[in-house]
């Protein structure tokens, strides 16, 4: 689609032309012909990244901002589907005991640059060594940086996972584990570890200007960073020397537009190209529309109510047994979701090969919800915080209504709670430090592994300084985790992951309230977008036509 064609109205050129000119107009190096704008993709995104810099945050808007256009890892997935490709690495092999892997990285990937770095070498394994070691060690000169944690890396476990990194040779990398670990090539594909550049982190520093390095990101990836404006746009160049792909999109500009309706109207106006989570009803009326395709997906993910098990009365199994009891899944699959999701009884839903079916489902049960109560001494009920996210994802379209929703479920049962929300990076902040009583939020998987749900989001090491937000520690739940890491039987792993879930079933940390699938609504006048089952698009391949060609 051109972004400004000539059949349009004057009116909508006008605003084309104005909201292009506002976006472009601080950068005077790109320049785009209105006649021509088949080389600008338009991207409506749904909120602002929490940070430039995957390795510090697992917030999706993070990913979805970096994952596509910045950054390589040493492995990644083909396109629409979970399947591992080489990436940075071209090939690698494993010892017979699953601890020693070794990688063998091209020797032509160039790295970007901007107004504080030229590049002089290739991505090389000094490269690979520093960006996991940041990561890793405590003394490393970027660990710190900005107050930056790394919740994904320290939910994982990895820094007590990788006994050691050692160049092998100018493009050969050897990473010992302190143990075997069934999806580590997965971890490793995963967004939030991608392979930065230590020669940037070199020039910083001999200028003093360290804080930059995540600020004003360089990668590998198929576009370079141009500028950024919280809650507006984020705008990237087509990087010419990317080693796997050159997209026919020049410029590329996310959109930032947090209201689904005005994101929705802008779509529907011309001015974005591709539109991020469209809410149900968006779907029906694209439907309708010959000018617009729906891309879905089945997807990995999760909507989950957390409650932060180190606040009481939380702490209490029997008062968060009775939670799960007090909410109308029912009613909110039908409100909030529009019955276009599966209610789910855990964290893994029926497409993972660990799925474990309950005999105790979770229903809706007032009197019960407040007999638990009693029993565990809070029959007078007490209040409560509910904290709602206040973007959308394709996990929950509307966290504000569901909270509104549990709030008045929770009044059946004698529990007065009041609503919390704040900007996105400042409630993914305080969520982390634990401020939180409940919290509404979710995860969409970063690679098929089920232990993608369970360690990062229920470990003890996550919930210490990761994404485990319910602050759950549970020793035997632990145990049995890692044995299914460290085992490579799929039957005895299946076997390991049926034990934590029936703990899980139990102890409720969560309420589980859905899995959904993925949607993506887009101009016919886009071609071969790919959306993953892990959420992630993919701009590989991505082509523009001409709105006469469409039809």
């Amino acid at each position: 689609m051109s972004f400004v064609s000539e059949k349009k109205s004057s009116h909508t050129k006008l605003l084309l032309l104005s909201f292009l000119a506002c976006l472009i107009g601080c950068q005077p190096s790109i320049s785009v012909d209105s006649k021509t704008g088949s080389n600008l993709l338009v991207y409506c995104s749904e909120g602002s990244p929490v940070s430039l810099n995957p390795q510090t945050n697992t917030s999706g808007t993070t990913v979805d901002a970096t994952a596509p256009t910045l950054f390589n890892q040493l492995l990644d997935y083909i396109p629409g589907t979970t399947e591992l490709r080489p990436s940075i690495a071209t090939e690698w092999s494993i010892n017979e005991k699953g601890t020693i892997y070794r990688f063998t990285l091209r020797d032509d990937i160039a790295f970007h640059s901007n107004e504080h770095f030229s590049p002089s070498r290739h991505l090389n394994a000094d490269d690979v060594i520093f960006s996991y070691n940041r990561q890793r060690l405590a003394n490393h000169p970027l660990h710190n940086l900005n107050g930056n944690s790394y919740p994904y890396f320290n939910g994982q476990g990895l820094a007590k996972l990788i006994k050691r990194i050692e160049k092998t040779g100018q493009y050969q990398v050897e990473i010992e584990l302190t143990r075997p670990e069934s999806p580590f090539l997965s971890i490793l594909a995963t967004p939030f570890l991608p392979i930065q550049s230590k020669e940037y982190a070199d020039t910083l520093m001999k200028k003093n200007q360290l804080e930059l390095y995540d600020k004003n990101p360089i990668g590998t990836g198929p576009f370079q960073y141009l500028a950024y404006e919280a809650d507006s746009y984020l705008r990237f160049k087509r990087f010419d020397k990317h080693f796997a792909f050159q997209s026919s999109v020049e410029h590329l500009v996310y959109s930032i537009t947090p209201d689904p309706a005005m994101r929705f109207a802008r779509f529907s106006a011309g001015e974005c190209d591709i539109m991020r989570y469209p809410l149900p009803v968006h779907n029906k009326l694209a439907a309708q529309d010959n000018t617009i395709e729906t891309i879905q997906t089945p997807a990995l993910n999760v909507a989950y109510w957390g409650f932060n098990t180190q606040k009481p009365p939380l702490n209490e199994p029997k008062v968060r047994q009775a939670l799960n009891f007090a909410v109308n899944r029912k009613a909110i699959a039908r409100a909030v979701y529009d019955n276009q999701a599966i209610l789910a009884e855990g964290p893994l839903g029926p497409s993972s090969w660990a799925y474990a079916i309950s005999q105790d489902k979770i229903i809706y049960n007032p009197e019960k919800a407040r007999q638990l109560l009693q029993e565990a001494g809070y029959g007078e009920g007490f209040n409560l915080d509910i904290w709602a996210m206040p973007v959308q994802r394709a996990y929950n379209p509307n966290a504000r209504k569901m909270a509104e929703m549990i709030q008045q479920d929770l009044l059946e049962i004698g529990i007065t709670s009041n609503i919390v929300s704040y900007q996105w990076g400042t409630f993914l902040n305080r969520v982390a430090a634990g401020q939180h009583q409940t919290v509404l939020l979710g995860w969409s998987a970063d690679n098929a592994d089920p232990d993608n749900f369970l360690t990062p989001l229920l470990s003890c090491a996550a919930s210490n300084n990761g994404s485990n937000y319910s602050r759950w520690c549970h020793t035997e739940f632990d145990n049995i985790i890692l044995k299914a890491r460290q085992e490579s039987d799929i039957e005895k792993r299946k076997l390991y992951y049926q034990q934590a879930q029936k703990i899980l079933h139990f102890e409720k940390p969560w309420l589980p309230i859905a899995h959904t699938p993925n949607n993506l609504l887009i101009k016919n006048t886009v071609k071969d977008v790919n959306l993953s089952p892990l959420g992630t698009i993919n701009f590989e391949g991505v082509t523009i036509i001409s709105k006469e060609d469409a039809f």
